[in-house]
């Protein structure tokens, strides 16, 4: 099993950012959401290692549970 790489891989992480970002420029919120889960299964695929994938989804919840809840 490989391990979750957790630095960047990008010459140009800012690049790479802006890619995502560019994405989802000019679709709706359930378009850009369909993107995003479209996105995670295709990069799930090419990581091809349950272990690895699992660390990922964990570290994504993580951040997610760890971000402040917008006000009601």
């Amino acid at each position: 099993m490989m391990a979750l790489s957790t630095q960047s891989n990008f010459a140009d992480p800012d690049a790479a950012y802006r890619l995502i970002v560019e994405a989802h420029r000019g679709i709706s919120d359930e378009q850009s959401a369909a993107l995003d889960a479209a996105l995670v299964l295709v990069l799930a695929n090419h990581i091809g290692d349950l272990g690895v994938l699992g660390e990922a989804l964990a570290l994504a919840k993580k951040s997610v549970n760890a971000a402040p809840k917008p006000p009601q």
